[in-house]
């Protein structure tokens, strides 16, 4: 099953598309495994055993308050995903249980992949360290099964970082075909992102 369209995604077609959609297509054991940290994912023995692969991108965006707070406001609007061949719905709530559609540009059609809030998370610590993220599964018609996680954080020494962390593995013919073509996309994408997230916190005004 693929959801596709010839033309930019609308509403409607989105809605059709998570209402097809289901449950999540990957494994049970695995779900919320994103909120852990990217050392914990590396030694989880598991995931390559059962065919997932990771795929990581942390940058620095900056430094000071200001600066996470307009990151965090960006992930919550969908800033991250605001490019000419990827989007969301910047209109989607970022809460666990809500599903959305990540629409794609592939050569002639567009693909629209269906995924669920698994969790978000927000923590503020000690000396100024603070958090904010959430983590969303694959649905059954997304070409891949896994989950990814988007976060801004700020640590002890004020500096602002965004980070992408996501495992993955073929979930239909096409991305098994395809597999070295699926990953250069994956890590462009995360590259692309982070782009956009220093691009606006360095030009808004939050």
């Amino acid at each position: 099953m693929l959801f596709l369209s010839w033309g930019r995604p609308s509403p409607q077609d989105q809605k059709a598309c998570i209402e097809k959609s289901g449950t999540f297509s990957y494994d049970d054991k695995y779900r919320g495994a994103t909120a852990k940290s990217l050392s914990s994912l590396e030694q989880d023995e598991g995931l390559p055993k059962d065919g997932f692969l990771l795929n990581k991108q942390r940058v620095l965006l900056g430094s000071g308050v200001e600066t996470f707070e307009k990151s965090k406001a960006a992930l919550k609007s969908w800033r991250h995903f605001g490019l000419d061949w990827a989007f969301v719905d910047p209109k989607t709530p970022i809460k666990e249980g809500e599903k959305f559609c990540v629409c794609v540009k592939e050569f002639l059609p567009w693909m629209m992949m269906p995924l669920q809030v698994v969790y978000v998370n927000e923590s503020s610590k000690k000396k100024g360290v603070s958090s904010f993220g959430f983590g969303s599964g694959t649905l059954h018609g997304h070409l891949l099964g896994g989950e990814e996680r988007f976060s801004v954080e700020i640590d002890e020494k004020n500096q602002v970082w965004y980070e992408v962390l996501s495992f993955s593995k073929p979930a239909h013919a096409l991305s098994v075909l395809a597999l070295p073509y699926v990953k250069l996309r994956q890590k462009y994408f995360a590259n692309e992102s982070a782009k956009l997230m220093q691009n606006h916190v360095q030009n808004s005004n939050y």
